[in-house]
């Protein structure tokens, strides 16, 4: 078989493919590896959760920018884990960002971890609940004082709790 400049073209494509498929094909939820105080099989959750909320809190999925009710949440309250019913955020510390997601500047102490997030050829920080383990959305350097974060998060792996 003779090589020619086609082949060779083809062969590289088809590795950057496989390799960019094996980067993503059964990416899992990189919290998963922790134990956490609240567990539950994959088909459990697959049953005490919306296929959204599962997509996002089990699966690493970001929800579409703008898609949340709890963007125009405005009331005093808690925002808590959809996964576990942990508190999570205080309304005192939700801002607009005017990314398409709820942020905060802020979590309440100890509950959410994170963790570096190296997919789609980016490395950023992931947020997850410090009580299940679901991912909640990534955290930035660019949000307002006190703290200087953006913790941007899916509103479908949160619930709100008004006061």
């Amino acid at each position: 078989m003779r090589i020619t400049r086609r082949r060779m073209l083809l062969a590289a494509a088809s590795g950057i493919g496989l390799a960019v498929a094996a980067r993503f094909v059964g990416r899992s939820h990189p919290a998963m590896a922790e134990t956490f105080a609240v567990t539950h099989t994959d088909a459990e959750w697959q049953k005490l959760l919306s296929p959204d909320q599962y997509a996002v809190l089990r699966q690493a999925a970001t929800e579409p920018a703008g898609t949340s009710p709890l963007l125009n949440e405005h009331r005093k309250g808690i925002f808590a884990c959809a996964g576990c019913d942990l508190a999570l955020f205080s309304s005192d510390t939700k801002f607009d960002s005017g990314t398409g997601w709820p942020s905060f500047f802020k979590p309440l102490d100890g509950a959410v971890k994170t963790e570096v997030d190296n997919s789609f050829f980016m490395q950023r920080i992931e947020v997850h609940c410090s009580r299940c383990g679901g991912h909640l959305g990534h955290v930035f350097e660019d949000g307002p004082k006190p703290t200087g974060l953006r913790y941007c998060m899916n509103g479908v792996a949160l619930a709100f709790k008004a006061a």
